[in-house]
């Protein structure tokens, strides 16, 4: 009767979740937004359509993002969104509960370990398991994370950036920077906010860093896009083009802290699997590693091949769903963290 119900791997990202259930890969890929009708408490849409109300609802209703920064700031919504997209997915049926595992940012505290947990149980699940991010994200992208020799991934997502490096199942050394998607869009509306007095919202700000953001201005600083706000002086609507060079002076600073992060990981990896690490190169995935130039500015910074994953938003959802085939090798890490449901 277990067998019933697949095992079902979740990337509970700040930004996106995806689902992954075995036998049918990647079923779901909505934002981690949902619609709340602010009288009688009761979720009014989650996902795509929720993401669509962003700054756009009356007053009796609220858009919000129960993940901030890789964890969870509200529980009691992010297992309302967690419930419906696990029945979404056609995983819960009747008293079916399928096994979930669930990646979670490194460096989590107890507390936010057991409030994802908990969130899982209560959603649906019948057992689950946590996995730090970059090993799942590792998997995903195809990495023998198992063999005695090293891996280095960077996981930029939208609320932190995980760097690891892998050897034996484990994760030797890691950072989890609370930097991401997130405050590369915070940037930009700040820097709009300085340099046109022209106020705009997260939403566009993440349109203008998808279609003329770099990381890299050598490359092709040349782009533009035109973006619309509201003018700080008259009030009133007004629209300003901003250059792709722009965009990189608004994210350079957290871009800036990003490459630190990665280079006090190098520091700290051991020589045997540094020099596996140069021969093999880094590995990036998360929606952060579309940014363009991304991998070329981490090349020039750190003087290693930087390669971007063939399906970098997919990774770590991919990795969730393989790790739960892979229970006997991780479990002698003491990076893998279970819990059976009772």
């Amino acid at each position: 009767m277990l067998g019933l119900t697949p095992d079902i791997g979740i990337d509970l990202g700040t930004a996106t979740v995806l689902v992954y259930v075995k036998g049918k890969g990647i079923v779901l890929n909505e934002p981690s937004v949902v619609a709340i009708n602010r009288d009688d408490n009761r979720v009014i849409a989650v996902g795509e359509e929720a993401r669509r109300m962003l700054g756009r609802t009356p007053g009796n209703i609220i858009a919000v993002r129960p993940l901030r920064e890789g964890v969870i700031a509200d529980y009691d919504v992010t297992e309302r969104m967690l419930r419906y997209f696990i029945e979404k997915s056609g995983c819960r049926k009747l008293f079916l509960r399928p096994r979930v595992m669930v990646c979670t940012p490194t460096g989590v505290t107890s507390v936010e370990e057991r409030a994802v947990r908990q969130a899982a149980i209560q959603a649906g699940a019948r057992q689950t398991f946590l996995i730090e991010e970059p090993m799942a994200a590792a998997l995903g992208a195809g990495l023998d994370v198992a063999e005695a020799s090293g891996s280095m991934v960077i996981d930029i997502g939208g609320g932190t950036s995980d760097i690891a490096v892998l050897s034996l199942g484990g994760i030797v050394c890691s950072a989890s920077t609370r930097i991401g998607g997130d405050k590369f869009d915070e940037a930009i509306v700040r820097y709009v906010r300085r340099e046109f007095n022209l106020v705009i919202g997260e939403r566009s700000a993440e349109e203008l860093k998808i279609e003329v953001g770099t990381a890299n201005p050598t490359n092709n600083n040349k782009r533009s896009s035109s973006i619309r706000g509201r003018d700080l002086v008259t009030g009133l609507p007004r629209s300003v083009t901003v250059t792709s060079l722009q965009v990189w002076e608004a994210i350079r600073e957290p871009l800036e802290s990003i490459v630190t992060a990665v280079k006090g990981i190098l520091e700290r990896t051991p020589p045997e699997l540094a020099a596996d690490i140069v021969d093999k190169g880094i590995v990036m995935t998360g929606g952060g590693a579309l940014l363009e130039g991304i991998d070329s500015l981490l090349t020039r910074e750190t003087g290693l091949p930087v390669y971007v994953a063939e399906d970098p938003i997919s990774c770590v959802a991919l990795g969730t769903g393989r790790a739960l085939g892979m229970l006997n090798v991780l479990s002698h890490s003491r990076n893998h963290k279970a819990l059976r449901a009772v």
